[in-house]
């Protein structure tokens, strides 16, 4: 039976497809990057039920050679999973790798037993296993999902997709959009890819990051569109270390969201730059003569010791503007969303420091000086307001990842960071602090927080926090 939202989109195929005769048009803006949409099983207009299955599949990344990547159905990335808010997601994973995972819904707020963190919220998937998330996804954004059993390792391996929820009352006119999924692999000359423990301890204190960029597993891919045309760009960082900042010689881009959906008002800057783990909703106008490409390109982030030395900007994706004249650009629609800013005076206060150390000659990165595998979890109760105030010891900047809620960002007045938004993941910078409200809504269990700097979770940067109701 075929569900109600891919009868829809069957229509909405047909209707763009037109008849025979219609003279040939340009290409699409995403025909090189469009991603694979998983197959609805339901039905049900309100509910998503998919499988979902990740195994080893080969894949062309070096001209001439394959490559056996860690994938979900066989894509890199895997589906684009899209639903809209208020929807019941239903995936059936099955494990055909030869380890155990699990699945992780990246800055989704759903049930800390669906939550996919191995031993707090499930046993980890063995091979040849299989295990239902079953959850509501409550708020609109980009998010995505990757597993949380050697993580640094099997998203080095290709293991990550994007998730795509939509409000009914999303702003209309802001542009063509498109979801991009930014992301790195080191292979070698042969196809092979680089062991994720490549480096040694160096390798551990640099957080690892690959040699080839991509951007929906394609290298340096094209999009479609016509000058003045205002593109949507729906950015995930799902590399396992490396920052992304984006730049397009004369053009800015606007930010009107991340990783908690649309923020309270526009920014426009020259850069966008996008830690592991963050998203960004961005919105870019291309401008050139008619027949020009213009290439938005990765440019080096400083996140700490020798992260820029020598190195130089690499192309990410172009943008080929088509023969037709230039389009006058529609003025930008109003985007306000209402936030309410969280009381930092009525704010239980909480302090972490991360820090790294050297144990026997080996890296071990760690939260107030102690590893992962050796710290108490941290105590809240449902309903609480924390303060917690994040200080960087190390030489590095780190990406702190909360799972299960989001938080508003402090500024240094002690106010939440304008634009308001709803973050998920922020960067702390070298020798720095960052400080930032949230409060526990009535979800309790166990919830991690870590470095998503993949290597640096893995090496120790990471911890629990155990959510109790009064």
């Amino acid at each position: 039976m075929i569900s109600g939202r891919a009868l829809l989109s069957a229509l909405l195929l047909a209707s763009a497809c037109g008849g025979g005769d219609a003279a040939p048009s340009r290409p699409a803006l995403d025909a090189e990057v469009r991603l694979t949409e998983a197959r609805d099983l339901s039905p049900d207009p309100r509910v998503v039920e998919v499988e979902l299955e990740a195994k080893v599949s080969l894949h062309t990344i070096v001209p001439g050679a394959q490559t056996p990547l860690w994938t979900y159905d066989g894509g890199l990335p895997g589906p684009l999973l899209r639903a809209r808010v208020g929807d019941r997601v239903i995936v059936h994973f099955r494990n055909s790798l030869p380890a155990a995972t699990t699945v992780h819904w990246h800055g989704v707020r759903v049930p800390a037993a669906m939550d996919g963190a191995p031993f707090h919220s499930q046993p980890p998937v063995e091979q040849g296993g299989e295990f239902t998330y079953d959850f509501v996804v409550p708020d609109a954004g980009l998010f995505w999902y990757h597993p949380h059993v050697d993580s640094a390792a099997q998203v080095g391996f290709g293991l990550y997709g994007p998730l795509l929820v939509e409000a009914a009352d999303e702003p209309p006119g802001l542009g063509d959009e498109v979801v991009l999924v930014l992301s790195d692999l080191s292979v070698r000359d042969d196809g092979s890819i680089v062991p994720p423990q490549a480096g040694g301890n160096l390798g551990t204190i640099f957080g690892r990051e690959g040699d080839t960029l991509l951007v929906n597993g394609r290298r340096a891919p094209t999009l479609h569109a016509r000058a003045g045309q205002r593109l949507r760009l729906r950015l995930v960082n799902a590399a396992r270390s490396r920052y992304f900042q984006l730049a397009l010689a004369g053009h800015t881009f606007t930010r009107i969201g991340g990783d908690g959906g649309l923020t309270a008002a526009p920014v426009e800057g020259d850069t966008l730059v996008l830690a592991p783990g963050e998203r960004a909703d961005a919105l870019l106008v291309p401008r050139g003569a008619p027949g020009e490409t213009l290439t938005v390109r990765w440019t080096p982030f400083d996140r700490g010791y020798g992260t820029t030395f020598n190195r130089p900007d690499e192309p990410l994706f172009r943008v080929a503007l088509s023969d037709e004249p230039a389009v006058a650009t529609p003025p930008l629609p109003a985007i306000a969303r209402a936030i309410a800013p969280l009381d930092a005076a009525s704010a239980r206060p909480r302090a972490l420091t991360l820090t790294q150390t050297e144990v026997n000659g080996v890296t071990q990165m760690g939260i107030d000086g102690v590893p992962s595998w050796l710290a108490p979890p941290l105590l809240a109760r449902t309903g609480e307001l924390e303060l917690f105030t994040v200080t960087n010891a190390t030489e590095f900047a780190h990406p702190f990842h909360l799972h299960g809620f989001f938080f508003q960002v402090l500024d240094d007045a002690g106010a939440p960071r304008v634009p308001l938004e709803w973050k998920d993941t922020v960067s702390v910078p070298v020798h720095g602090a960052v400080r930032l409200l949230v409060r526990y809504d009535d979800r309790p269990g166990d919830w991690m927080f870590h470095c998503h700097i993949l290597d640096h979770a893995e090496a120790g940067m990471m911890g629990v926090l155990s959510l109790s109701r009064p």
